[in-house]
Order: C-alpha cells, then structure tokens, then sequence
C-alpha cells in the first residue's frame, strides 16, 4: 500500500514536470514569434522639387509723402480747424495763428507805399518842370541831374514798398495754415493759446501723409549687398530694378496683400554701419499699413532647382552634425549622415546623403538602432508652416 501511495506522487511530480517544461518552451517560441515580427515604423519619402529661396530684411514703413506742417510766422494759435486722424484736403484749413499783427504791419506797408506814390508824383512833377528849363538854360545841368536823381529814388521807393507789402501780405497768409497734400493727418502737436513759430513750442505742428502706397527703407550689410546684386544681377543696374518684385511681411506675421518693387538703391555704403540703403514702394489701398511700423521685406532671391527635402523632425542635429534613420530596400535601418543646405518651410533642404525616394524615418526615432529590421509605413508628411 505504502508502495502504491509513493509511485502515485512521483507519478505526479513528473507530471507536473513535463507540464512546466512544455509551458517554458511554449513561452519561449512565444517570445521569439513575438521578437521576429519586425516593428511598423512610419516612414517618408525624400522628395525632389524646385524650392524657391527667399530673404527677409527688417525695414520701416514712411508715407508715400509724409509732409510736415510748420508754422512759417510766429504767434498764438487761436484755431484748429480739423479732426485729428482722419483725412484732410489739399488746400484744406488746419490751423490759424492770430492776424492782428500780420494785418497791422500790412495796413502800415500800405501807408508806406501810399506815401512813396506820392513822393514819386511830385518827383515826376518836379523833373518835368525841370527839363523844359534845362533846354532853355534856364536852370543848371546840376539841377536837372539832381531832379532825376530824385525821381529815381522815389521810383526804388516806390519799388521797396510794394515788395513789403508783398511780404507783409504773404506773412499775413501764413497765419491761415493749410494742408499741401490730400492725406491723412496725425496728433497735433500745439492747442488752440499756444505760442508756435519759435522756441520752445514746436515749429512742427503735425504731419500728413499720403498713405494710398506706402515707403519701406531698410539696410543691407555689405555681405547681404554682394548676395543679393549677384543673384539679382540680371534685373539690378541703372534702368531694371524695379522689376524685383518683393512681398512685406507685417508685425503679426501676415502677408501685405500687394506687392511692391525698389524704387531707390543708395549710391554708397555707409561707412560707420556698413549697410547700404534700399527703398521699395507698395500699393497700400486698405489704408491698412502707417507710417512708423516695423515689418519685413522679403524678396525671392533664386530657384533651387531639383532641390532635396525632407521634414525637419526626421533629421537629429548633434554637436553641429546633422544624421537621419534611412530604411534600407532590406527593410534594414541605417543611419546617414545628412548635410544641410537651407530650410523651406518645415523642410530641411539636403544636399548630400540622402537621394531621391529614400524611406527616411519620420516617427519613433527613438526606438530604432542601426540594422534593426522594420516595416516601413509609407506616410505623407503635411507641412505645419504658416505661410507667409
């Protein structure tokens, strides 16, 4: 009996051992099943088009004409006769500067002049009374050349006194201040009992612009010049630079509606910035764009023709190196050591170590290691960029 008892539990024990031994070896072709299916990565394809190549240059807006208003005689402003920021007239009342001076000063020139017509009738009287009496001997040669001495001066005198009355009448209206352009007018810069015309009031009391197209002035340095002439060369002399066509880019990163063109190229680089100035002109219909913002010109500089991109996120940077996981035609990962050209969106543009089609690596870069197997997902990668 004892017997029986004892083979039934070695009966068991090796039981229990052959049931362990086969789970073991199951788990174990299990896990290499598991380890030989080979993982799916997303991958994209390296594509080849003519990539546009652009420059951006910080520059400041002008008006078409930014005209100041002066105050060409002195006195106290008793009027404004306009709505600060809106549009004026050309010809349109701006400002007045008390008249009683300026009218003083011309009734007095009249009188003056009044006086000198006078002095020149009797003059006249007195060298045709002379003449007559010089031709009979009745007088001196020296009385008849003191009688035209005299008419002569009061003729100089007469002469005098209408230029100042001219002037006293012009002085008198520039006391009536009026806009020389159509335009939109800013913040004046004197009210209504000031002293304006001399120091310490402003002689500037405000400025119109015409804003319908716009000015932008911006640098180059010398390096940007020389780049910037020898791709544009063919359209940069003295006749056919306007044809570079240019866009603006606005404080908020929007694209200006119009685009402009250069108008200016300065004759010389400005020896204490080493920077050359350039001005281009845009249309400016909206009225959207004022004087005084900072924006951006960005001109299209050169096609790079059949030129290599891939996303940015595929590409790693280390230590000023730049490499990228390639899936191989063996589905074998590598990893390539990419050179760099310039960025287009967000794009990086290559120009060596990759080639037309490549399966570059987009997603799970940090799972792979070089010849690891994979499968590679093909995707089509959407571009995230604003466009400007």
């Amino acid at each position: 009996m004892i017997y029986l008892v004892r083979l039934r539990k070695k009966s068991i024990l090796s039981s229990f051992v052959l049931l362990t031994v086969i789970l073991f070896v199951f788990s174990c072709k299990n896990k290499q099943t598991q380890q030989a299916t080979p993982p799916d990565i997303n991958v994209v394809k390296v594509i080849q088009k003519d990539i546009p190549i652009y420059k951006e240059y910080v520059g400041q807006t002008y008006g078409y004409k930014d005209i100041p208003i002066r105050a060409r005689v002195d006195g106290y402003l008793t009027g404004i006769h306009f709505k600060e920021g809106f549009g004026v007239k050309k010809g349109q009342l701006l400002y007045t500067i008390d008249q009683q001076p300026y009218q003083a000063k011309e009734a007095e020139a009249m009188g003056q002049l009044a006086k000198a017509k006078t002095e020149l009738v009797r003059a006249a009287n007195e060298l045709n009374r002379i003449k007559p009496l010089a031709e009979m001997k009745a007088v001196s040669e020296s009385d008849l050349d003191a009688a035209f001495a005299e008419h002569g001066a009061a003729k100089a005198s007469v002469e005098a006194a209408e230029a100042s009355l001219r002037l006293s009448r012009i002085n008198l209206d520039y006391t009536n201040i009026k806009s020389p352009i159509n335009g939109l007018i800013g913040k004046t810069l004197a009210k209504e009992g000031e002293y304006v015309g001399k120091n310490p009031n402003p002689v500037i009391l405000n400025t119109v612009s015409r804003i319908d197209n716009i000015r932008v002035e911006f640098f180059l340095t010398e390096s940007e010049y020389l780049y910037f002439f020898r791709r544009l060369k063919d359209k940069i002399d003295d006749n056919d630079h306007e044809k570079v066509s240019l866009e603006l880019i606005l404080a908020d990163g929007s694209l200006h509606n119009h685009k402009g063109k250069i108008d200016f190229i300065d004759r010389n680089v400005d020896p204490t910035t080493g920077a050359i100035l350039l001005q281009a002109t845009f249309p400016n219909p909206e009225k959207l764009i004022r004087p005084g913002q900072y924006t951006k010109v960005k001109a299209l500089i050169e096609i790079n023709k059949n030129a290599l991109i891939v996303p940015q996120k595929c590409v790693k940077e280390l230590q000023g190196k730049y490499s990228a996981f390639i899936v191989n035609s063996e589905n074998k990962v590598e990893l390539k050591e990419v050179l760099i050209a310039g960025f287009y969106d967000d794009f990086y543009i290559i120009s060596d170590g990759v080639k037309v089609g490549d399966k570059v690596i987009i997603e799970g870069i940090q799972k792979v290691a070089p010849e690891m197997v994979v499968k590679p997902n093909i995707i089509e990668f959407k571009s995230q960029a604003i466009k400007k």
